[in-house]
């Protein structure tokens, strides 16, 4: 049973910083996909980023490149998500997700098989 629990989310101004964790248990960080998406109230569900081969690849959706970064703790089977640069915009529900290899390579986070209950992220202007 694969269960996936987030946390570190809250409430920030404009330019600031959150970290974001997921503990998975029956699943591990280092097989497979493992992703952040989020969904703000009346939006459809934005994929975020994607760590796979054991955290060498990763991939970031153009909103977040460059102020977002996922990384891993294996031995704690946690997987991160650092948040820089905050904006208004960014306020939304964040999901951590699982899923499994396709090729090589990953799905977008959104279409990932496992996710969590979610963590709820504001951004103050």
């Amino acid at each position: 049973h694969v269960q996936l629990v987030e946390s570190g989310g809250g409430s920030v101004q404009a330019g600031g910083s959150l970290r974001l964790s997921c503990v998975a248990s029956g699943y591990s960080v280092s097989s497979g996909c493992m992703g952040w998406f989020r969904q703000a109230p009346g939006k459809d569900r934005e994929g975020l980023a994607v760590l796979w081969l054991g955290g060498v690849q990763t991939f970031y959706a153009d909103s977040v490149k460059g102020r977002f970064t996922i990384y891993r703790d294996t031995a704690k089977d946690l997987v991160y998500l650092q948040m820089n640069g905050l904006k208004p915009e960014d306020t939304a529900m964040y999901y951590c997700a699982a899923g499994q290899l396709y090729g090589g390579s990953c799905r977008d986070a959104v279409d990932f098989a496992y996710r969590g209950q979610g963590t709820q992220v504001t951004v103050d202007s």
